[in-house]
């Protein structure tokens, strides 16, 4: 995972191709979005590929050679990563930097949240609303790419992201660090101005069309709703965000 010495300067989207670019890659630390392995590859630094994948979270896609084939002419020797542009962080790493720095954590959860458009325009709310983090799942969402970072007006290369492997277990960690956790729910009993964002909170949104994961809402501390007048009860993932964001920063600037 990338440390707190500083922010590294994005890099253009590109490809890595070939085991040992990857190895050298992954071992420094440089953000990768994903890895193609092609169908039924094997040998020595495939198996630390795996490994080092797994540590810092990165999903690893089985395709046909095809597939690899039209990426590149090189020889890619069954392997080829896509680099990110955004630097990937622990989220304990995240939360010990946050409290060292003497600040209130806010940060903002998304469970199937998968158009990099609203990504982008949630990090630049985040940001603008006094939020650290944005935690993300390794599987379901697209790479952050050229279209996330304009989105996000240049909120992706400030903010904290960090990408886990399951939202459970970070849910898990926030509670451990004595971070509360609200799910964004319509059918929630409670309206989100009567929740309490002043303390340390990460407020967890869900995809339009199918809401928060109902496991992850349950050990949530609370729900919270959006209310609505008339019978269109729909709103845009990164608008909800935005209104609920607004609702915390001004408990926070209030209190």
């Amino acid at each position: 995972m990338e440390k707190f010495h500083h922010k590294p300067a994005p890099k253009k989207s590109q490809l890595i191709i070939g085991r040992q670019p990857l190895v050298e890659a992954l071992e420094s630390g440089r953000s990768i979005d994903k890895i193609l392995f092609q169908t039924q590859v094997s040998g020595p630094s495939i198996g630390d590929i795996r490994k080092l994948a797994k540590e810092r979270n990165i999903p690893i896609q089985q395709v046909p050679a095809e597939k690899l084939h039209s990426l590149t002419k090189a020889n890619h020797q069954g392997v080829i990563a896509f680099a990110g542009l955004v630097s990937y962080m622990d989220l304990q790493e995240v939360i010990d930097h946050v409290v060292s720095e003497g600040k209130n954590p806010l940060f903002v959860m998304l469970d199937g949240v998968t158009d990099v458009r609203n990504i982008g325009a949630i990090a630049r709310t985040t940001l603008c609303s006094g939020g650290q983090a944005l935690i993300i799942p390794d599987k379901g969402v697209g790479a952050l790419n050229e279209e996330a970072l304009k989105s996000s007006a240049g909120a992706l290369e400030k903010i904290h992201v960090c990408r886990v492997g399951s939202l459970m277990k970070a849910v898990d960690t926030l509670h451990l660090n004595g971070i509360k956790v609200f799910a964004a729910e319509m059918t929630a009993s409670k309206p989100v101005y009567e929740e309490d964002f002043k303390e340390p909170c990460c407020i967890i949104m869900g995809s339009e069309e199918k809401g928060v994961f109902p496991p992850l809402m349950k050990i949530c501390d609370a729900n919270v709703h959006i209310p609505m007048t008339g019978d269109f009860e729909s709103l845009n993932v990164s608008v909800a965000t935005g209104m609920i964001l607004y609702e915390a920063m001004k408990q926070r600037i209030l209190q």
